[in-house]
């Protein structure tokens, strides 16, 4: 039983930074793409950011790129998401998500975007963490 538990978001002032956390358990030794996305009121949900186990390969939306982090702790089964000056743009309910075992995703569609993009259905999610910037 694969389950996400993300913490760490809140009501923050424009400017200042938070880092999301994402607790992970029975994903397996061997997991695949992992990765933040976003929604707010109205939107459609939006990938954020990814990484790939191993390597380290990673993807950022151009919206984030050089203000996200994303990286992972392999010891504690935790993903994280360092977002640094924060917009009101960026006003989301964040999500933690996993990509299933055989989902048609390779390892490159992991950093290239292409996963993010998609949106997979069949994704493990967490329940998400709200992050409201103003």
């Amino acid at each position: 039983h694969v389950q996400l538990v993300e913490s760490g978001g809140g009501s923050v002032q424009a400017g200042v930074s938070l880092t999301l956390s994402c607790v992970v358990s029975g994903y397996g030794a061997s997991h695949g793409c992992m990765g933040w996305f976003r929604q707010s009121p109205g939107k459609e949900r939006e990938g954020v950011a990814a990484i790939y186990p191993g390597g380290g390969s990673t993807y950022y939306a151009d919206s984030v790129k050089g203000r996200f982090t994303i990286s992972q702790d392999n010891a504690t089964n935790t993903l994280y998401l360092q977002m640094n000056s924060l917009k009101p743009e960026d006003t989301a309910m964040y999500y933690c998500a996993a990509d299933p075992p055989g989902s048609p995703f390779a390892p490159y569609d992991c950093y290239s975007g292409s996963w993010s993009t998609r949106v997979y259905e069949k994704n493990y999610w967490g329940q998400g963490t709200q992050v409201t910037v103003s």
